[in-house]
């Protein structure tokens, strides 16, 4: 069944019709689809538009069908259907009679298109958010168990300072809250329904617009007719919210990749999210962190898709936008089960404690402590800087760490201003628990 068709004498060309078809994705959008053209009958009826007969017999049928697809007895793998609304419609027709004809009544597709994803967006921004929840709680669990669990902190993946895990963790926590409130904020915006716009222009019957806007679930119904229809903002917002969450996603595993690594063993991954190899039995690999990081490249190339799309588009409704969907479906999906994947994997995953504090001791991050100590004691910061850099080298030499240094081999530097307790001072748990300001590693902050 065709929407269309009146003012053609020939049909669609077999190849033209798989081109244009969108079933084979939209799809997804069905439950959406049969919720909307709900919400819009009972508004046809209420404004006496269609009978009170042919209203009950055509919500009769759309929830037969909805419930039918659930239980698999309507298949949606059929073909042949240019679109979700098409064969929505069809089926309809095919339960109910004539009735159903009178469904599309006061509403376009470019209206009907713009409702579903909305609809679908709002789930699916909410189910990222869920999902985004669960993430956090995983990061949480970690937070509250490592306050004390002492590792170096990198600069330009150099050892710097000393952090706790939990500080660590504590900023991927910071990200994905961010992303929590990028996502609301979309969410808001989007929230005005479309339904009514018609094709590009409203229509002469007399809808009730606010009806249905309240019966979806909207805060209000869209100002402009034109813009309804032609609106995707929502859509690029979501795929930009997404590519950020992402490039968190993927921050976060480029450093379990990089911690579950031979030369740092900082972390021991589950065999639950890890695989081998098909030649090296040896192997141990962290394909489902360097997975989540390859999708985020995937995400970054839908969202430049879509502002290309949209870059050039005339005012109403254009095919392209067509375009955008399987895109945005794609996006989505993988966005979603990468949050949810990754907040599994951190639950499972065992930190090596020992090694992280262990790996502490070299690399001199507490050379910035040492320099403290000394401006503490009256040295001048960019002598005590200088001071210290001498000192590093000195350590070097000896291959010894700052700690093992001697209170005479500090003083040939530093000017007899170094006493016993530089080494209390520039101890690690020291050097972490002293930075008590807000923002700082200090066990006793708030987290």
């Amino acid at each position: 069944m065709k929407l269309w068709g009146g003012r053609f004498k020939n049909k669609l060309d077999e190849k033209a019709f798989i081109f244009n078809e969108s079933f084979s994705f939209d799809k997804i959008l069905y439950e959406v689809d049969i919720i909307g053209s709900i919400a819009h009958v009972k508004m046809l009826s209420k404004q006496k538009i269609i009978d009170k007969k042919s209203s009950n017999n055509i919500l009769k049928g759309l929830t037969q069908i909805l419930n039918d697809i659930k239980q698999n007895k309507i298949s949606l793998n059929e073909k042949n259907y240019e679109d979700i609304h098409s064969f929505i419609e069809s089926k309809l027709l095919k339960i109910i009679g004539n009735d159903a004809k009178k469904l599309h009544t006061a509403r376009s597709r470019n209206d009907q298109i713009a409702l579903d994803l909305k609809l679908y967006s709002r789930i699916k921004i909410n189910e990222t958010k869920k999902n985004l929840l669960l993430l956090l709680d995983s990061i949480n669990n970690i937070i509250k168990t490592n306050k004390k669990t002492i590792l170096p902190g990198f600069t330009h993946l150099q050892k710097a300072q000393p952090v706790t895990l939990s500080h660590h963790f504590g900023a991927y926590k910071e990200m994905f809250n961010r992303d929590i409130l990028r996502l609301e904020s979309t969410l808001k915006r989007l929230n005005e329904c479309p339904l009514g716009a018609c094709a590009l222009n409203g229509t002469t019957y007399n809808i009730d617009r606010n009806f249905t806007s309240k019966e979806l679930g909207f805060d209000r119904p869209t100002k402009n007719s034109m813009d309804s229809v032609s609106d995707r903002d929502y859509v690029i917002e979501y795929v930009f919210n997404l590519s950020l969450i992402m490039m968190h996603l993927s921050r976060l595993s480029e450093e379990i990749i990089i911690w579950n690594s031979d030369d740092y063993k900082y972390i021991t991954l589950s065999d639950k999210f890890s695989t081998g190899s098909s030649i090296m039995p040896q192997k141990k690999n962290p394909d489902i962190a360097e997975l989540i990081r390859g999708k985020t490249g995937t995400i970054y190339g839908a969202l430049m898709s879509v502002l290309s799309t949209m870059k050039s588009l005339p005012l109403t409704y254009n095919k392209d936008l067509q375009e955008l969907n399987q895109i945005y479906f794609s996006s989505i999906k993988n966005a979603n089960e990468s949050i949810f994947i990754m907040s599994e994997m951190l639950k499972e995953i065992i930190f090596n404690k020992n090694i992280m504090e262990k790996s502490s001791y070299k690399g001199f991050i507490n050379a910035t402590d040492v320099a403290d100590y000394l401006v503490k004691k009256g040295v001048p910061f960019r002598d005590a800087h200088h001071m210290v850099g001498e000192l590093v080298l000195l350590c070097e030499e000896k291959n010894l760490t700052l700690d093992e240094l001697s209170l005479n081999d500090y003083n040939k530097i530093c000017k007899n201003y170094v006493k016993k307790d530089i080494y209390e001072n520039i101890n690690l748990r020291t050097c972490v628990n002293n930075r008590k300001c807000i923002g700082a590693t200090g066990e006793n902050k708030k987290l």
